[in-house]
């Protein structure tokens, strides 16, 4: 029984890191993390905010996509002014990472 459980442990933590998305700061249980990905030269304001998302499910199967450009094109943004993501993970059987763009 202890070498089915350390099994079993062992690929959720193989698993894990698969689905921890790109956090720099990851939990092994739960992860709930956002930040800033880039900023340009833009001086003015920002008007319009499209996001982009991408989830993983137990760290096999990622769907979506979380790129700037995809989420520029959901709202009509032709000029970025700032990029943040929000990245969430549960014990690496799901984890979401979602990017947004704010621009004009």
């Amino acid at each position: 029984m202890k070498k089915v459980a350390a099994v079993a442990l062992l690929g959720v933590v193989v698993l894990t890191g698969c689905a921890m998305g790109m956090a720099p700061v990851t939990g092994f249980v739960y992860s709930d993390v956002s930040g800033p990905l880039t900023a340009t030269g833009a001086t003015s304001g920002f008007a319009k905010v499209g996001q982009s998302e991408a989830v993983s499910y137990l760290g096999l199967v990622g769907l979506g996509d979380a790129s700037i450009d995809a989420a520029a094109k959901a709202a009509g943004i032709s000029k970025i002014h700032h990029v943040d993501y929000h990245t969430m993970s549960i014990i690496g059987l799901y984890a979401c990472t979602t990017v947004t763009v704010y621009g004009e």
